[in-house]
């Protein structure tokens, strides 16, 4: 899906692939993951399946900063298909590398330059103001493991907030509605809407509501049974309030 806001254009490309483009440059938060930039991307729920982004393989090699938010969405590939040889990583200093169940490679070996930024951030990075925001799941919450511990502790992610040739963009990465998120100044919000291990779609609209900002592209849902949610509904309830929503569904018109 591609929208265009003011000076900016967004390619949500699934789950939590998203592209940025405006002032010049080219940022992408959390490329790769589950095939969506390989052209491999299958739903496995057949009530979602048309509902979710699917391609050809992606390979644009075009970013000035890629983002990544925590480990789930640390994807060496996904980052080397959308990067160049100037590209400057962004991640989280947090994430834990070693403690994932994927062969992953340390930051420093990435052949690009790499900023570790800690959970409440700031700094310039090509060219663009990039702030980090708290992303965790309430450990008293219900996005829990059977043995109590959050699915995200808090400490391990971020979420981002850019400013892209002014417009301010907002991807909170896999995190709970927080306290502190209703109070950032918002133009485009991108929320996850998937519920078991994020804000789920009602508590992302009150939020959106919260928010006010000139647009809403909801992503991280329908990639696998987990996260399967109605995606109209929560297009609606925003919509209701008079802020514009673009959704990915390809035989509902955008609202």
């Amino acid at each position: 899906m591609t929208v265009a806001h003011t000076d900016v254009t967004i390619d949500w490309y699934g789950n939590a692939t998203i592209r940025l483009e405006g002032d010049g440059t080219v940022i992408y938060f959390d490329p790769g993951r589950y095939g969506v930039l390989t052209g491999e991307w299958e739903s496995n729920n057949e009530h979602t399946a048309n509902a979710h982004p699917s391609g050809p393989a992606q390979q644009p090699a075009d970013a000035d900063l890629v983002c990544i938010t925590h480990v789930h969405h640390y994807d060496p590939d996904g980052i080397e298909r959308v990067a160049d040889g100037d590209t400057t990583v962004v991640a989280f200093d947090g994430m834990n590398i070693r403690g994932s169940s994927r062969d992953l490679p340390r930051l420093v070996d990435l052949p690009h330059t790499v900023v570790e930024l800690g959970m409440e951030d700031e700094a310039v990075l090509a060219d663009q103001p990039v702030w980090t925001v708290p992303a965790y799941n309430d450990p008293d919450g219900p996005r829990t493991r059977p043995d109590g511990t959050p699915f995200h502790p808090e400490g391990r992610g971020c979420g981002y907030l850019l400013s892209v040739g002014g417009t301010r963009v907002f991807w909170p990465g896999d995190s709970d509605v927080l306290d502190g998120h209703d109070q950032l100044d918002v133009d485009v919000f991108l929320p996850p809407i998937g519920g078991t291990t994020t804000m789920d779609r009602h508590e992302a609209a009150d939020l959106a509501v919260a928010l006010d900002p000139e647009l809403v592209v909801p992503i991280h849902y329908n990639t696998f049974a987990a996260l399967e949610t109605d995606s109209r509904a929560f297009a609606t309830d925003v919509a209701s309030q008079g802020i514009a929503v673009a959704l990915d569904e390809k035989d509902l018109p955008r609202i």
